[in-house]
């Protein structure tokens, strides 16, 4: 069975500076770590790989510091890692990045099983592995808490609904997006670490897309655009009282009525 896993690296801090003029997150120079839903990703490529046999890659689209979770990824039990990288593919929305990465899996191989985590910690919309699986043209499954079964041709697992659990059988090629709930991620063994530390990575630019179309990829592939991005503005304000019991309740009891909160 050939599993592949998607990765992404994202801001270890929120104090990443924005691009003013494009809205997009400035990521050179800023601290950074693997997408925590990416870890449950992999923990359950990694544990399909010791129970039913076969490989586990790893591929992540960004600058190429990325490849620093690839190398993560290896020391967790991933065997094979490209990068997609290119200016070009710069400031890409949802969909030009779900583009972006069905055509470096496609020059990467054919997969079995791909698995995205949820969402990411720097986007939250949930909406690109869906999207990459669209765009392969094979079935996906999103929500995806428990691994039932692997037979032949097809996985059988249980999908998170609002209102209750929902098992479904999926053939292969297929796309599955994992909950945090599915398995702990495993920590990274220091002795993979070092056997696999110059290790090759497969690399994919542009030039090596099957479609050669510049406007499908990038800020010019991308129908949505940030409006503004800015921090939050923090209205919390400490104040510290002083009093017996009975004061102290009257004051509660008076800011709370200023405030509107009871009548």
């Amino acid at each position: 069975m050939k599993i592949l896993v998607c990765i992404k690296q994202v801001p270890g801090t929120n104090k990443v500076e924005v691009d003013e003029k494009t809205g997009v997150l400035k990521r050179n120079g800023a601290d950074s770590k693997m997408n925590p839903y990416d870890l449950y990703a992999l923990e359950t490529g990694v544990r399909l790989k010791e129970e039913y046999g076969g490989t586990v890659s790893v591929i992540t689209m960004g600058p190429p510091q990325a490849k620093a979770v690839l190398y993560e990824a290896f020391s967790m039990g991933a065997d094979e890692g490209a990068l997609i990288t290119d200016r070009k593919f710069g400031g890409a929305d949802v969909l030009a990045t779900s583009r972006t990465l069905s055509q470096g899996i496609k020059r990467f191989g054919d997969f079995d099983i791909i698995l995205c985590g949820l969402q990411t910690t720097d986007g939250d919309t949930a909406q690109v592995g869906p999207e990459v699986a669209e765009q392969l043209k094979i079935p996906s499954v999103c929500n995806v808490q428990r691994i039932e079964k692997v037979e032949k041709d097809n996985i059988i697992v249980d999908m998170d609904m609002p209102q209750d659990i929902e098992r479904i059988k999926i053939y292969f090629p297929c796309l599955l997006t994992v909950q945090k709930d599915i398995y702990q991620p495993r920590l990274p063994s220091y002795l993979k670490q070092k056997e696999t530390s110059k290790k090759d990575i497969d690399v994919f630019t542009f030039s090596d897309m099957e479609d050669q179309d510049e406007n499908k990829y990038g800020l010019n592939g991308s129908p949505t655009h940030v409006q503004r991005i800015f921090p939050p503005v923090s209205d919390k304000v400490q104040q510290h009282w002083q009093g017996t019991t009975e004061e102290l309740a009257v004051k509660i009891y008076e800011t709370l009525k200023e405030k509107k909160f009871i009548a």
